[in-house]
């Protein structure tokens, strides 16, 4: 019965284990798209984050496009989107808040070479 026992409890965690990492998403690149005029203009702090800070990030770029609003694209290892945030009620703060939390880490002077 002792064998019977640790074969479920075994069975149990590996699949406990294997839900959290399939509810983890998991970013391999992300980027940023906007506008760079008008419409950014008037977002002081996102306009900031992205022309200051956001070069700053490994695997991140910005891509202009005329008359969008500023959205944040996460993608997969396949370049798959995967999701799709808005940034324009964000601040500066938030918007490298939100890098950071999926899992996106700044250059560092090796990272520039």
């Amino acid at each position: 019965m002792a064998p019977m026992v640790a074969v479920i409890f075994f069975l149990a965690v590996a699949f406990a284990t294997s839900n959290i990492d399939s509810t983890n998403s998991y970013y391999a690149s992300a980027r940023v798209e906007s506008c760079s005029g008008c419409r950014l203009s008037r977002l002081p702090d996102v306009k900031q984050f992205i022309f200051e800070d956001l070069p700053n990030y490994n695997n991140v770029e910005f891509k202009h496009i005329p008359g969008a609003v500023p959205e944040l694209l996460l993608f997969n290892d396949n370049e798959e989107e995967i999701e799709r945030l808005p940034l324009s009620s964000l601040t500066r703060e938030e918007c490298n808040n939100l890098l950071i939390s999926k899992g996106f880490t700044k250059k560092t002077s090796k990272d520039e070479i």
